[in-house]
């Protein structure tokens, strides 16, 4: 009996990939797909749970996160495949899914992650404690991670150290090993093609500045209020992307220049209505990927077409290699998502070059965005270091 967790996203790539490849084999294959069962259903698991390991063929259970942790009947299935897609999203040790998925009783466990903590040792604990290293949480903290105690808007918050954040890096990997998990990087798997970063500046809006004075600044009619650290963050990548004409005229330019597929993430809902009128100005047909709309059709099917994602939504899981070209309109403060979306083109079945064009406004918070990024840290933890007295 096997159980796939996954992106809500991807339940349907699972379902077909098992059709595809197993479901004629000998013996035969029973597929199921949770997402669609009733409460009644799963009240009948622990009776399909006993019919299926009676029979000689495998049982496919697939279901997505969300939905996985509110189903606790999951808890009385035994002996089982648990099968985790993208296991990164379990790092967090207090978020629900990840309590549930800890509470589980799988007989094995495959955990599949192309970036499973983006470099940041400090969050893998609970995959490795899900591949049976029976070591806990304050022991593996304490022997692996160079913790410091920083002090920022009044708060005292534990870090991994900035100069040396890790130690005997050695002994964890081999202990990882061990326990069957592997670090490759791709060259390592399977040869693909080459990756070319290429930054465009864009002219960075008067209002920027006096917003950095004043905190305070009104544009189009909207007043935008830094009255706190988040919010003046927040204003300050608006101005940065929505507001600003210049990476605007820039992405039209990137769009008029190519009838090659393009694929174009943004953050916030506001950056999606001005993509998406540009778009309609210049015919070009799209689709969608947020957290409203799923819509592949213009991406499958029309070779000129824009693919507008929204990085939570799409950065992690989808196939989209018949596109070569990303531009970022605006950049996402998390690592872990900026390094995946840059695999949405970059993987198995690509046969060209991959281009990423970054639209960065010069000498703004876009340029310190993408310096944490290209260190592969978040931008919200380079925040806390530079809020140390140490570094004031």
């Amino acid at each position: 009996m096997n159980l796939v967790i996954c992106q809500k996203s991807k339940v349907e790539d699972w379902i077909n990939h098992f059709k595809t490849y197993y479901e004629d084999e000998k013996p035969f294959c029973l597929i199921h797909d949770m997402t669609k069962w009733k409460k009644d259903d799963f009240r009948k698991l622990p009776v399909l749970n006993k019919e299926a390991h009676e029979h000689a063929f495998p049982h496919v259970y697939v279901i997505n996160y969300d939905l996985a942790w509110r189903r606790k009947e999951l808890k009385y299935l035994t002996d089982f495949t648990l099968m985790l897609d993208e296991s990164s999203l379990i790092q967090n040790r207090t978020a629900k899914r990840t309590k549930f998925i800890l509470n589980l009783n799988p007989k094995n466990v495959i955990l599949l992650s192309g970036t499973p903590v983006s470099g940041k040792y400090e969050n893998l604990w609970t995959q490795i404690h899900l591949l049976g290293w029976d070591i806990s949480e304050k022991l593996y903290n304490s022997q692996y991670v160079n913790w410091e105690k920083i002090e920022t808007e009044g708060m005292s918050v534990w870090i991994p150290d900035r100069k040396e954040p890790y130690k005997h890096v050695d002994r964890l990997k081999r202990k990882m090993r061990e326990h069957g998990a592997y670090f490759l990087k791709t060259d390592e798997c399977f040869s693909l093609p080459e990756q070319t970063i290429i930054k465009m500046e864009c002219d960075k809006p008067k209002e920027y500045n006096r917003f950095i004075r004043n905190k305070l600044v009104t544009i189009n009619g909207t007043e935008l209020v830094g009255d706190s650290i988040l919010k003046e963050r927040l204003y300050l990548r608006m101005i940065c992307g929505q507001y600003n004409n210049s990476k605007i005229q820039k992405i039209r330019e990137l769009f008029e220049s190519t009838n090659d597929r393009l694929l174009v993430f943004y953050n916030f809902n506001s950056e999606l209505e001005i993509l998406i009128n540009l778009c309609d100005e210049l015919d070009k047909p799209y689709s969608q990927v947020n957290g409203a709309i799923k819509d592949l059709d213009a991406y499958e099917n029309e070779s000129n077409s824009v693919t507008l994602i929204q990085y939570q939504a799409g950065a992690m899981g989808l196939n989209l290699q018949k596109a070569n070209r990303i531009i970022y309109f605006t950049l996402t403060e998390k690592s872990e998502l900026f390094e995946q979306s840059k695999k949405r083109i970059h993987r198995i079945g690509q046969k060209n070059s991959c281009f990423y064009y970054l639209l960065l406004t010069k000498g703004s918070i876009e340029e310190q965005i993408y310096e944490a990024l290209e260190q592969k840290r978040d931008y919200t933890d380079e925040l806390f270091r530079k809020g140390t007295k140490k570094d004031t």
